[in-house]
């Protein structure tokens, strides 16, 4: 693994530490394909129950290292999107498994976009979100303009997008943006708490749940309908539903095995 990513697992929980504090966790090529390597073994992993995604130091991640684009060994666009970025989303909203986004300084850019693709997105109250492309004549990627403004709608989608405006996180949390805002120092906590809740749930009907609300986004409701009922069928015959019904007959807390 690189040392510009960390993957540690432990009870059940995979967290992966963005590790360029120098730059504020700025991504370059070597990072981007780091990150993909650690998003798959998470995959694998039939320990991981649940993923959180940090940066270390004091930004989350300010996404693109400039410095990458304007040397001599720039890769052009075409390769940073489609070998570094896409593929990261990709893995993101197609692992099998609750992503949590724990952002804990800015998320800039890529950086605030590869965040807004995660399952649950929470926020240091110091923590602050921009879509920065704008600063330097680019257009938002990593999937920002597909997520975005079904996260906020379109008008203040367009107007953060175009404007290129910081966004406290108290104010993303108003608008939809992220689930929930802790205070700076109870912040590690707070995510400790909710990732290995989430790790001790019944994973396999979280991963259904996922798939049924990636899918919304291009159904028609007669195909959602369609869908959420292939879908429960498969939860109906998990072990982990099987495990949940006993239980709660048996007045005991369940054991769930993600299965």
């Amino acid at each position: 693994m690189s040392e510009s990513i960390l993957l540690n697992i432990e009870n059940g929980v995979a967290t992966i530490t963005l590790n360029r504090p120098k730059v504020f966790n700025s991504f370059n090529g070597e990072m981007a394909h780091a990150m993909q390597d650690a998003l798959d073994t998470c995959a694998r992993d039939k320990a991981v129950r649940a993923v959180v995604i940090i940066g270390e130091g004091k930004a989350f991640c300010a996404g693109q290292d400039l410095a990458e684009v304007s040397g001599p060994a720039n890769p052009g666009f075409q390769s940073i999107l489609a070998d570094h970025y896409n593929p990261i989303v990709r893995k993101i909203r197609e692992m099998e498994k609750p992503v949590v986004a724990a952002v804990n300084g800015v998320a800039a850019g890529a950086g605030a976009n590869i965040a807004l693709c995660c399952d649950i997105v929470v926020a240091a109250e110091s923590a602050s979100f921009i879509q920065a492309f704008s600063k330097i004549g680019l257009i938002p990627d990593s999937g920002g303009t597909y997520v975005l403004p079904r996260l906020i709608g379109f008008q203040k989608a367009s107007a953060l997008m175009m404007l290129g405006e910081k966004v406290s996180a108290s104010d993303a949390e108003k608008m939809g943006m992220l689930y929930k805002v802790f205070s700076d120092e109870t912040f590690a906590q707070e995510v400790n708490t909710l990732a290995l809740t989430l790790a001790q749930m019944p994973t396999y009907g979280l991963a259904l749940t996922k798939k049924a609300l990636s899918l919304s986004m291009t159904n028609n409701f007669e195909q959602q309908l369609s869908l959420e009922e292939s879908l429960q069928i498969k939860a109906g015959r998990s072990a982990d539903y099987s495990e949940g019904v006993t239980a709660f007959m048996e007045k005991r807390k369940p054991n769930f095995q993600g299965k």
